[in-house]
């Protein structure tokens, strides 16, 4: 069998578009996982993408069971912090936040995790991972301690995807971050995406299916939506039908 990532490389290849569902573990419960689970089921989702900025309450293992018990889909940790490293998903977004100076965040909280990352039997999936400036302060920004890249300059965006492909990268995340108030520009996606063979992942203030698919068509190969869905879980419905 192909591992996640060698699937998504072929389906890339091949021009198909991927929808993850971003679930944040203190947003949800098991009776509010419950609807999701069973529209993205419906709807055909590819992925779910599990993580937040912060974890006030320790739900991880359990709702990460829950969806494993009631689909197949993969779900992929992308994680806020160390504490939300967790071996019953299927894979994690190892993400180097290359578009900030916070050595931390490049290198340092991954030498702490790779003890466990090398034991477990999560698929790594190392993401260079760029926050764009959405129109306001995010929490990532924030608990990051990093400055986004402006949303008028795709040219350090470029510059920077194509150096996170040449440092060996796999996957490339452009993200407006959790309640963005703007997602990323669709000419930005493009420009990126011209200028790295990698596939790229877009995600933060896509709340309408019409932004998704301006996304998908701009270059993106998988869109991630979470705020959205938490407030309006039909979404997942009506994105899913424009990949």
């Amino acid at each position: 069998m192909m591992n996640i990532y060698q699937s998504l490389l072929k389906d890339t290849l091949a021009g198909e578009k991927k929808f993850a569902v971003l679930i944040d573990p203190d947003k949800y419960s098991i009776e509010s996982l419950s609807g999701v689970v069973k529209l993205a089921l419906k709807s055909g989702i590819d992925y779910f993408f599990f993580g937040g900025s912060l974890l006030l309450h320790d739900k991880q293992s359990q709702l990460i069971t829950y969806i494993k018990e009631k689909s197949a889909i993969p779900v992929v940790l992308f994680p806020g912090n160390n504490m939300q490293l967790n071996d019953k998903a299927d894979a994690i977004l190892l993400l180097s936040l290359i578009s900030g100076r916070n050595p931390d965040m490049l290198i340092g909280r991954h030498v702490i995790s790779a003890p466990y990352l090398k034991a477990s039997n999560l698929e790594i999936l190392s993401t260079g991972y760029m926050l764009i400036e959405s129109g306001g302060a995010t929490a990532v920004s924030y608990m990051s301690n990093t400055t986004p890249i402006p949303s008028n300059k795709s040219e350090i965006a470029v510059c920077t995807a194509m150096a996170g492909e040449m440092l060996g990268m796999k996957l490339i995340y452009l993200d407006a971050g959790s309640g963005a108030k703007n997602p990323v520009p669709t000419s930005m996606i493009s420009k990126v995406k011209e200028a790295i063979a990698i596939p790229l992942i877009i995600g933060g203030g896509i709340t309408t299916p019409e932004q998704a698919r301006e996304a998908f068509y701009a270059g993106a190969d998988i869109v991630v939506v979470g705020n959205g869905i938490e407030s309006e879980p039909d979404l997942i419905t009506l994105i899913a039908a424009v990949r």
